[in-house]
């Protein structure tokens, strides 16, 4: 009996120790610099929303986070560096719905389970897209445009940031509604594609706002649409879709910052807390808006893992629909 009680002493002597040893670290987070990782190239939209972040965690809580790009794949080597890190609250992601949302059904598979793998802490920004156009194909609006495509099923060609991509997807939705059909042009990137537009050498693109908001501005491309279900402060002038020509059209990408799965809710409830506090400051929200993103006040981190699991439904739909199912 002794050293059977002496045993469980041991036991529960251990289990306290455990416990305090988790609420001190909670406690005394950030000890250490924490990498914020992010899938897209530095000077993009993304990029600069994730640097944003991490300026204002750093100043909040006098502790570095440092953004560490991480390329390849769509996102997907990125989005499997986190999800495979220790889950202490060292190693975050800035991820999209592209990495969360549309690569579970674009994959036949994949590294990581999106709504398994991950711990999300906050969505940040919503990132709608616009469908711009050459001004030299002569269509100055959606109803131009479908009149064109369908006299020549097919002739018209369209660029994107690669196969996959939500330019590409958000053109599959639009031609779905309109009934069209357009021949697809692949690009690496969103610039490159940009600027054969912008050259004349592709017709139209979807695009999100950053890098054409000032090829807009200039003329070089003419803006038909935007694909949120409200008008952007950035560009007044522009509709939305849906109130355009193309009735029901409604997809807005998204930006979240999450942690691996099995950190600490102390942790992931602290960053939340810390995340909510930053993007409720005027000068962030308007600075959101300028690099063409739509500021978001984030439910609580327990809702959005529902949230990732009705989206990744959501753009399964629309990976179906393409044709792309499993192609990656």
């Amino acid at each position: 009996m002794v050293r059977r009680g002496a045993f469980l002493a041991a036991v529960v002597l251990s289990a306290l120790a455990h416990g305090a040893a988790v609420g001190a670290a909670a406690e005394t987070y950030p000890a250490r610099p924490v990498t914020i990782v992010a899938p897209y190239a530095a000077g993009g939209g993304a990029d600069l929303i994730a640097r944003l972040l991490a300026q204002k965690l750093t100043e909040r809580l006098s502790q570095s986070f440092v953004v560490e790009n991480r390329l390849g794949a769509g996102g997907v080597i990125a989005a499997t560096s986190v999800a495979k890190a220790a889950p202490d609250g060292y190693t975050l992601f800035a991820g999209a719905s592209t990495q969360l949302a549309i690569q579970p059904t674009l994959h036949k598979a994949l590294p990581y389970d999106a709504a398994r793998d991950f711990a999300p802490i906050a969505l940040v920004a919503g990132v709608p897209f616009i469908l711009i156009v050459d001004p030299s194909t002569g269509v100055k609006s959606v109803a131009d445009l479908v009149r064109l495509a369908k006299q020549k099923p097919g002739a018209l060609t369209y660029g994107s940031s690669g196969v996959g991509g939500t330019p590409h997807l958000f053109t599959v939705l639009f031609q779905t509604l309109t009934g069209t059909e357009m021949t697809h042009v692949p690009y690496k990137g969103t610039a490159q594609a940009i600027l054969d537009v912008v050259g004349g050498r592709v017709p139209l693109m979807f695009t999100d706002l950053a890098p054409a908001l000032g090829f807009v501005r200039d003329g070089k491309v003419r803006a038909l649409g935007i694909s949120s279900t409200t008008r952007f402060a950035g560009l007044p002038d522009v509709p939305p879709l849906a109130e355009a020509g193309v009735p029901g059209f409604d997809a807005v990408a998204w930006l979240m910052l999450v942690a691996p799965a099995g950190t600490p809710d102390a942790i992931v409830d602290q960053l939340a807390g810390d995340v909510k506090a930053i993007m409720a400051m005027p000068e962030v929200r308007q600075r959101f808006v300028e690099l063409g993103n739509l500021p978001l006040d984030s439910p609580p981190p327990a809702e959005l893992r529902g949230y990732v699991k009705s989206e990744i439904a959501r753009w399964g739909d629309i990976v179906r629909r393409a044709g792309l199912a499993g192609s990656e």
